[in-house]
């Protein structure tokens, strides 16, 4: 009776905890520094690739150090990635094919922005601040949002926003300093 209650308290105290209490693959994490402190998001190779391929070939190259969030719409999104701080710019590099799936949007699912060709997307992505299962099939989803949420949520809203909150720095942790 004992070892199956002593079973049962491990099962219960395994399903309590977060996803970041298990060990990530520092190749396919990124560290997303915002002002208020650091998002910790799970890319998902096996979902999009050649879109997790992009962001880590920019994120290694500084690209979005310094990066506004040009558009945050409450209970639905904030976008960043474009370095003109338009929504209208992306990379020197080119556009990458769509690579729908049947992964959710829900709340800290991070997908990348695109124009109105599905094959459009570039250097732009977004972290949805809520459910968005309206874009489920339609987007290419590459990461999960595993700690950090509640900075996300602390980005300042608009289209644009007055005064826009910036990526401060943004790294693939198997690169990073572990310290903020």
């Amino acid at each position: 009776m004992r070892r199956l209650l002593s079973i049962a308290l491990i099962a219960f105290a395994l399903v309590g905890m977060t996803r970041s209490a298990f060990a990530l693959d520092p190749e396919n994490t990124i560290y997303l520094d915002t002002k208020d402190g650091r998002v910790v998001i799970e890319l998902l190779p096996e979902v999009a690739p050649q879109h997790v391929a992009r962001i880590k070939e920019l994120t290694r190259a500084g690209f979005y150090n310094g990066i506004v969030f040009h558009r945050v719409i409450e209970d639905f999104m904030a976008q960043t990635g474009d370095p003109t701080g338009t929504g209208t710019g992306g990379s020197d590099l080119p556009n990458v094919k769509a690579e729908f799936s049947d992964e959710a949007f829900w709340t800290g699912a991070v997908g990348m922005a695109r124009s109105s060709s599905p094959d459009s997307a570039n250097s732009q992505f977004f972290i949805c601040l809520d459910n968005a299962n309206f874009l489920d099939g339609q987007y290419t989803l590459f990461g999960r949002v595993v700690e950090g949420m509640e900075f996300v949520d602390k980005i300042k809203r608009g289209e644009p926003p007055v005064n826009p909150d910036k990526i401060v720095k943004m790294q693939v942790a198997a690169d990073a300093d572990q310290k903020q």
